[in-house]
């Protein structure tokens, strides 16, 4: 599965297929507007391009990378790596076609109050395209 940006600078892989997307309320993931997938840069997630990258001012985990020409949230990094070395990273689904998630159903995590994810509501990616 690929990503492409809207200009068509920077791109991501993602070898597995996703089961499902996620979609968090958070100060920054609402305003993104993103629906998540998983996996660990340099593994199953390779990305091409050049980025900027945002942290959250608090220090957050992770780093939000997007487009330096047209702005695209692409995915994003955690700052620390795991046990293994791996660094979970995530990717925007929304950069990909449609057709092949429209029938991923939707986990919502709720990244602004209790930091859990919510049960599933029976959404599917296909519901959020407009």
């Amino acid at each position: 599965m690929q990503g492409i940006c809207h200009c068509g600078r920077v791109a991501w892989t993602l070898d597995t297929p996703p089961e499902s997307v996620t979609a968090c309320n958070c100060t920054i993931c609402r305003r993104y507007g993103v629906l998540w997938a998983y996996g660990y840069i340099g593994h199953d997630i390779r990305t091409s391009g050049e980025t900027t990258s945002y942290r959250r001012p608090d220090g957050g985990t992770i780093d939000f990378h997007f487009c330096k020409t047209c702005g695209c949230v692409t995915h994003y990094v955690a700052t620390v790596p795991e046990e293994d070395g791996r660094h979970w990273t995530a990717v925007n689904l929304r950069l990909t076609e449609p057709e092949p998630i429209a029938d991923l159903p939707i986990d919502h995590f709720d990244g602004l109050d209790s930091f859990a994810d919510l049960p599933r509501d029976n959404r599917r990616v296909s519901d959020m395209w407009f």
